[in-house]
């Protein structure tokens, strides 16, 4: 039987879990059978839960301005904005006193926040971060340190940085868990040494969030930064939740309405009195829409309990890596070592193939998205790569969450054993940079056509 058409199937856990919107699509294949799309790149968007799109449906008769209307559907939307305020630093714990923000997503967030330290901050990351934690760091008084192999040289790596930072405020920035090989960093403790030599911490949450509960207080760290396209809200939104006295004392991320309390007229310049954070930060109609997708996705994961999300994962996790452990020449990438705790994320190469044509034709022939390249995290990416004894830059990523069953991890084992012996069934070409199948029959949907 052809790998393109095994049925979808469903496991004990998967039905223990908040449903996805898409669950049920059926995309085209080269052959021109239709198969049970198999979404295996959560890392880079979650899909939307069924719950998200129903609050959205819920809200969106009532859509109109947010904070300044006087009618009654302004008055819904600003009390839906705010409330998802709340909701979001319950979802991650932080104190009553702390600010929520919200942004586009943790790259805007972190921006934000490296906009809004100090002048003369210092700051220590780790050079295997996103680029998202990365690049707004760049200049004299930023330490990017070689991450180690081992959590405790990580611990160690820090304090030798922090030991040798200048005089003045500290900021350290953190990794929840690895987008690239979903290791979990091991962040209480790295925040301990960075409270030793009264540093504040940031915390990469984007990849951590949508697969283990995030706590502000239990880490010990300052600010935490989030990705609602990572945790099944789709919209365009994100929040950056920490303390407040840097944020109200920053100039504006942006200027213009909302950001204000007045503004005179001076005549040879505008007198203007900024609002404190949040609004401080919040310039221009906000995106209400995202902001209650991105709520409603924390309130429907918390409602159903960490605890079925987390075996969910861990049952399909285990089925995923085993499996690829028995398939000739694959190399998994690994910061701090095989056993190091992980959430559903794995990058790995394969002998003799190219990441870039596997993924192509794992989506042209068997229906499966998954991703190749070096995943925003090239620093990252590439020192892996080479440990695994590869002279690519790129790899080939498999990411688990909530739309995942164990239909969809066999099929994309299955597949990956075919590929790897017998290669590719269809001819493929470079577009654009890109691998794709010559001449692909596969229609797009109508309403992209029309």
């Amino acid at each position: 039987m052809s790998l393109a058409v095994i049925p979808a199937q469903a496991t004990a856990t998967t039905a223990a879990v908040p449903a996805v919107v898409g669950a049920h699509t059926a995309v085209p294949l080269v052959t021109g059978e239709r198969v049970t799309y198999a979404n295996l790149d959560h890392a880079a968007s979650a899909p939307c839960l069924a719950a998200v799109r129903d609050a959205v449906d819920e809200l969106l008769p009532y859509y109109a301005s947010v904070h300044r209307g006087a009618g009654f559907a302004s008055q819904v939307c600003t009390k839906v904005y705010e409330q998802a305020r709340d909701v979001v630093r319950r979802f991650v714990g932080a104190h009553a006193s702390d600010v929520v923000v919200f942004t586009r997503n943790s790259t805007d967030a972190l921006n934000l926040l490296a906009r809004s330290v100090p002048r003369g901050t210092s700051v220590v990351t780790f050079d295997t971060d996103h680029h998202a934690a990365l690049l707004p760091w760049r200049g004299p008084r930023v330490t990017r340190i070689a991450t180690p192999d081992t959590p405790q040289g990580a611990i160690g790596a820090l304090a030798e940085a922090l030991r040798n930072t200048l005089e003045g405020a500290r900021l350290v920035v953190l990794t929840g868990a690895s987008n690239v090989t979903g290791e979990l960093w091991p962040v209480r403790e790295l925040a301990a040494v960075a409270r030793r030599f009264g540093a504040r911490i940031v915390l990469d949450a984007a990849q951590l969030a949508p697969h283990r509960p995030v706590d502000i207080q239990q880490l010990d760290v300052d600010y935490v930064v989030l990705s609602a396209h990572k945790l099944y809200a789709p919209y365009g939104s994100g929040a950056l939740v920490g303390r407040a006295d840097w944020l109200h004392q920053a100039e504006p991320y942006l200027v213009g309405g909302g950001a204000t309390k007045h503004v005179v007229d001076w005549g040879d310049h505008l007198g203007v009195g900024w609002a404190p954070a949040p609004e401080r930060h919040e310039a221009g109609s906000p995106n209400v829409v995202g902001v209650h997708a991105f709520a409603s996705a924390c309130q429907a994961i918390t409602q159903h309990g960490w605890d079925a999300v987390i075996a969910h994962e861990a049952e399909l996790f285990a089925r995923l890596r085993a499996g690829l452990k028995a398939i000739p020449g694959v190399r998994e990438l690994s910061i701090f070592g095989a056993g190091q705790d992980r959430v559903g994320v794995v990058s790995f190469t394969v002998d003799g193939q190219d990441p870039g044509l596997l993924a192509a034709a794992l989506s042209a022939e068997y229906g499966i998205g998954v991703r190749d390249g070096a995943f925003c995290a090239h620093i990252a990416t590439r020192r892996l790569l080479g440990q695994a004894g590869s002279d690519s830059d790129r790899a080939l990523r498999v990411s688990l969450g909530l739309g995942t069953n164990a239909e969809h991890v066999d099929r994309v084992l299955l597949a990956l054993r075919e590929l790897v012996e017998h290669g590719p069934g269809w001819k493929y070409e470079i577009v654009d940079g890109r691998w794709a199948p010559v001449n692909d029959p596969r229609p797009l949907p109508p309403f992209i056509n029309a």
